[in-house]
Parts: C-alpha cells; sequence; structure tokens
C-alpha cells in the first residue's frame, strides 16, 4: 500500500507490494458496522485502489442476532458498488464473500446444506465472539470439514481469551483453521496484548493469511501512515500473501 498518490506530485511508494489482494474488509453499503451507504464505499474503494490494491475481497458480517445477511442481500449489495465504481471510472476488481460467525444461524446454515459465500474456491472467512470462548470449537471445526468448507479464523489475535494460552493458536491450526491477522493488529490499533498475540503468530509462522479488516476511512489512514506501513512490512517480509 502507499500513501494516496497524487498526478501533480512525486510520493514515495509505500506500497505493500507482496499483498496479493485483500480478503477482509467491510465496505459493502448498508449490511453491517462498515461502509453506510454507496458514497463511502466508493471513498473506500478509491483509497484502496490509491494503494495499489486493485482487488477486493468484500467480507460483510454475518451474525444471528445482529446482521442476518443473505447470499442474495450481500450480492445485490455488491452489484450497487461495481456498477457505481464502474460509473465512477474505478477499475478495481471486487467480489463478495462474508464473515460468518460461528454461532447457531451458522450451523444451521451448515447443516440444511445452504450454500456459504466463499472467498474463493471452498474458503470460508469465519470469527468468534470477543466475549465468550467457544465450547463446542472441535464439533464445529469437524462439520465445517465434512460440508468440505475450507475455515479463515479471522484475526485470532485478538480474542483475549487466548491471550494466557498462545498454545491455543496452535490447536487452531490442529483443528484445520488457516489463521488471517488483521495488519492494523501489528500496529498498536487494538491494544498491546493483541499487537504481542499478532507478533507471536508471525514469529511462529501461523500466520496463513492477512487482511485489512477495514470498515471506515480511518482504518486506511493508519494502514498507510509511514510509521505503520513500517512496522507491518517488517512482518510481511518477502513473503507473498493472500493467493488461494
Amino acid at each position: 500500500m502507499s500513501f494516496f498518490s497524487s498526478k501533480n506530485k512525486a510520493v514515495p511508494d509505500y506500497r505493500f507490494s507482496n499483498l496479493v489482494q485483500d480478503i477482509h474488509s467491510h465496505i459493502l453499503p448498508g449490511l453491517d458496522d462498515g461502509s453506510p451507504d454507496i458514497e463511502t464505499s466508493l471513498e473506500l474503494v478509491k483509497a484502496l485502489s490509491d494503494t495499489g490494491i486493485n482487488r477486493l475481497i468484500c467480507t460483510p458480517h454475518i451474525i444471528a442476532d445482529i446482521y442476518r445477511n443473505t447470499p442474495e442481500k450481500i450480492n445485490a449489495a455488491l452489484e450497487i458498488l461495481k456498477k457505481a465504481c464502474l460509473k465512477n471510472g474505478l477499475d478495481t476488481d471486487i467480489t463478495a464473500g462474508a464473515e460468518y460467525m460461528l454461532d447457531d444461524h451458522f450451523m444451521e446454515l451448515l447443516r440444511t446444506k445452504q450454500p456459504l459465500l466463499t472467498l474463493r474456491k471452498n474458503y470460508i472467512l469465519t470469527e468468534l465472539s470477543y466475549a465468550i470462548p467457544p465450547n463446542n470449537l472441535e464439533q464445529i471445526s469437524f462439520e465445517i470439514n465434512i460440508n468440505n468448507y475450507q475455515p479463515l479464523m479471522a484475526h485470532p489475535e485478538r480474542y483475549f481469551y487466548y491471550h494466557d494460552n498462545y498454545n491455543a493458536y496452535y490447536r487452531l491450526k490442529d483443528l484445520g483453521f488457516f489463521l488471517q491477522v488483521n495488519l492494523l493488529s501489528l500496529t498498536g490499533h487494538y491494544g498491546k496484548p493483541v499487537t504481542k498475540a499478532a507478533q507471536f503468530l508471525f514469529k511462529n509462522n501461523l500466520v496463513d493469511f492477512v487482511g485489512s479488516d477495514i470498515h471506515h476511512i480511518g482504518h486506511l489512514n493508519l494502514l498507510t501512515n509511514d510509521h505503520n506501513r513500517g512496522i507491518i512490512q517488517k512482518y510481511l517480509g518477502d513473503r507473498t500473501y493472500n493467493q488461494f
């Protein structure tokens, strides 16, 4: 990623060139706690494009009691955004998956064979409650597996109940989850315990994917400031991320 570029003056190139695409964002309009409207969505797409990210997988929340989004609703918002991008000359490859809370609603979708929104192929983005650790993750992971989906666990570094037991991250891997770390977790944005956990995951080669988890323009500004970009790039190194 880079600072927002200008055609009228030279700016340093601060792109994260080893990020193939962003696989975790909340930029579809009016679906969750991300972009509230199409104008904001366009602003976020433009800002991401200016920083060199032109392939986006939007992942609105699907949470039983808060955001019970459906594939039809998500795809409708996606089409609105794609048409608006085309109208405004934004040449960005935008698709949509979802970020599934592993709750009873998710299990109902899985058990009734409802098609889930994937990132690519059979990859699904999942998340856990921030407040309560799961007590049946083994069963959930088993059922995901037998339904031929590959789960990515979103931002495991942000679940505080793992901060006193980093072995839990190895357990997630044993259960078949790929781990997706938020880039801003490395910068201190979510607090020191989250940063420490993210650093552990990188240092122990447990990170499979990374994501912006962008909800608003403030997130992007934090990602692209000089100090934070340097920290993030240090951990990304030369490895290429987010290929499927």
